[in-house]
């Protein structure tokens, strides 16, 4: 219970910083559009003067923006809010803004004109009328000429930020997207990979069953231990001394069940043992060197299971596995239909290495070689001690 009450506070204390710094961003990117508006704004009464020296305008002008451009700024801020709490469109957004911009700046010109007529020091020419038609129509295109500046300080910030915001959280969905597509998958080719390889073994015990019935019920137990290892959930990923001592009770299996025909020999580089790599990962390879190589010679059937690192031990280093055997070969490396297997290795290489990682098939009347390259980039000291039902390789 303490735990929990701990981690809620924990979570109050996160959002309300989190609120804090937000709140704190938009009042620095408010600040920052005042100054902007209130610095372009003096720098034009600036240029009138020294390019006109026409006081009078400059007053005016003056008076105008310490009248209206608060009230200006605040309306169009407070309309931009309500605009973006009702969800209207950018069209009705644009147009409400121009209405407000220059309704507010005509009624403004038309304040400032009845200011001047009791004070002619603020008419643009002091010597002559000021119609009010003229200073409805400059309050009318300083209010569009506002609008933009107001737009220009307080909206395009935010716009800007909001689009770097939803390009983050699309590339974000993007790749969630796509570890879930990839993990379908690798559970789609491991589900139909399981029961794969179950019947394969079953088949394997049965001839077993009449011809050696002790044999049979020890390798029921090999196939026990072998099953309990390979459905049980956990990480895609494990490490190559789980998967070889997984491999030797297969090969025990296989050797039972065909004595005097089938020999494995292991040939595994210490420095190899904890690269990980996808689980059953190399169980297809085996298979295939026994049913369609070792088996099909006249005579002892060998598979050798080799694997070595090659490069300087870095994370530059590769695991290279080598499935290797002595039958006839086959006629040509391109992979036979329907041979699932072969098809499992190579994508699930791809789904998780993309394509840092590569299988390929040497073949010749000597025999066949099934070669697993992949990066070592996650190689993890798990140690020897994650399968201890096992007896080391």
């Amino acid at each position: 219970m303490t735990s929990v009450v701990q981690e809620t506070a924990e979570l109050v204390r996160e959002r309300s910083a989190t609120e804090e710094r937000e709140r704190g961003a938009r009042r620095r990117r408010r600040l920052l559009g005042v100054a902007f508006i209130a610095l372009v704004a003096l720098l034009q009464v600036a240029t009138e003067y020294f390019v006109g020296r026409e006081r009078g305008r400059v007053l005016s002008h003056l008076v105008y923006l310490a009248l209206g451009l608060p009230v200006l700024m605040g309306t169009l801020s407070l309309g931009f809010s309500y605009a973006t709490r009702k969800r209207l469109g950018a069209v009705p957004t644009l147009l409400a803004g121009v209405a407000i911009a220059g309704g507010l700046g005509a009624l403004l010109g038309a304040v400032v004109w009845s200011v001047a007529q009791s004070y002619p020091i603020l008419r643009p020419h002091p010597e002559t009328p000021w119609r009010i038609a003229r200073a409805v129509q400059f309050g009318f295109i300083a209010g569009l000429a506002n609008y933009a500046l107001w737009a220009l300080a307080f909206v395009f910030p935010f716009a800007v930020e909001d689009a770097r915001i939803r390009s983050l959280e699309a590339d974000k969905l993007r790749l969630e997207a796509e570890k879930l597509r990839t993990a379908a998958e690798l559970a789609r080719l491991r589900a139909h990979l399981e029961p794969h390889f179950l019947l394969n073994t079953l088949n394997a015990i049965a001839g077993l069953v009449t011809d050696d019935p002790r044999e049979a019920r020890r390798l029921l137990v090999c196939l026990g231990d072998l099953l309990r290892d390979a459905l049980r959930e956990e990480d895609e990923m494990q490490t190559l001394d789980e998967q070889v001592r997984w491999l030797r009770r297969y090969a025990e299996i296989l050797e039972a069940r065909h004595p005097g025909h089938l020999v494995f020999k292991w040939q595994i580089a210490e420095e190899s043992r904890t690269v990980m790599l996808p689980r059953l990962l190399l169980q297809p390879l085996v298979e295939n060197a026994v049913k369609h190589g070792a088996l099909r010679r006249q005579g002892e059937g060998e598979v050798i299971v080799r694997a070595e690192l090659v490069g300087d031990g870095t994370s530059e280093s590769r695991l290279v596995c080598v499935i290797e055997d002595n039958g006839p070969g086959i006629p040509d490396t391109e992979t036979r239909s329907g041979a699932f297997g072969l098809h499992a290795v190579r994508r699930r290489l791809e789904l998780k290495f993309t394509d840092q990682a590569s299988l390929r098939l040497e073949s010749s009347t000597s025999g066949t070689r099934s070669i697993v390259e992949l990066p070592c980039v996650a190689a993890l000291a798990r140690g020897a001690d994650a399968m201890p039902s096992m007896a080391r390789v």
